[in-house]
């Protein structure tokens, strides 16, 4: 099973550990797209600082992450489930799991990044700034910066069992599962179940849930079919759309009564 989660823009702090190692990060294919992206965040962030300011999006009170991306090489670097936080990543409390469901989600995390592409949680990194609807002035939108990249490295990392893709639509447009591989992907939308809509928090935070009780049981659905028939062992209210042709993803909605 390969379980594709949105990174947070809030992160801790990088603190005092060893600095970035680019060679040291999962799937290698992506070094050279890495390094392309993390030299022009460094430049930009080392040069004008209202400039970057604009381009990354950021308000008069987050200006001091402008001058974090300009240390990025020589910055701290921890685990990247110690630097994504937020409702996701509480909710999925990594730190608290057993040892074998931990060596379970290293097997199967992987989170998308503007920066990084995608990264195993186990991978050391800084904590940075730089979401996917980025525009960097050298590359363009990264979204479809990371297409092409993604397109070579990601299939052979799907394996041959279950996608699981709880991503935002931002992190999506960088890979999309194709052919025999989206026939094996299933995406997941969170309802609160009175209203039938969605509700950023609580959908955060069950995906993050759903990822817990999965590791935690040790399953690993072979296909989105068994993880329909595992959600509800675990006591999650699913429907389940099939795809009507080949080649295409399922979708399932989890339903919530309670927003929390």
């Amino acid at each position: 099973m390969l379980v594709l989660l949105p990174p947070s823009e809030g992160k801790a702090a990088s603190g005092r550990g060893a600095p970035l190692k680019p060679e040291s990060l999962s799937l290698p294919g992506l070094a050279p797209a890495r390094e392309t992206v993390l030299g022009e965040l460094v430049d930009l962030c080392a040069g004008d600082e209202e400039k970057a300011r604009e381009v990354l999006g950021l308000s008069e009170g987050l200006r001091g992450e402008v001058a974090k991306n300009a240390e990025l090489r020589t910055a701290g670097a921890r685990p990247a489930g110690e630097i994504y936080t937020g409702v996701l990543y509480d909710a999925l409390n990594l730190a608290s799991l057993d040892t074998a469901a931990k060596r379970r989600a290293a097997r199967s995390l992987l989170v998308f990044s503007g920066l990084w592409g995608a990264v195993r949680v186990t991978d050391r990194i800084p904590s940075y700034r730089c979401s996917m609807g980025v525009k960097l002035p050298a590359l363009g939108a990264l979204g479809a910066f990371w297409r092409a990249p993604m397109a070579e490295v990601l299939p052979e990392a799907a394996g041959g069992g279950l996608v699981l893709d709880l991503r935002s639509s931002a992190y999506a447009a960088a890979w999309k599962p194709a052919g025999e591989v989206a026939g094996r992907t299933a995406t997941v939308r969170v309802l609160h179940a009175p209203t039938r809509k969605v509700v950023s928090h609580f959908n955060k935070a069950t995906k993050g849930r759903i990822v817990r009780s999965l590791l935690a049981a040790g399953i690993a659905p072979a296909g989105p079919g068994e993880l329909v028939e595992a959600l509800r062992d675990l006591g999650y209210e699913v429907e389940a759309e099939a795809p009507a042709k080949a080649g295409k993803p399922w979708s399932l909605d989890v339903l919530v009564a309670e927003i929390h």
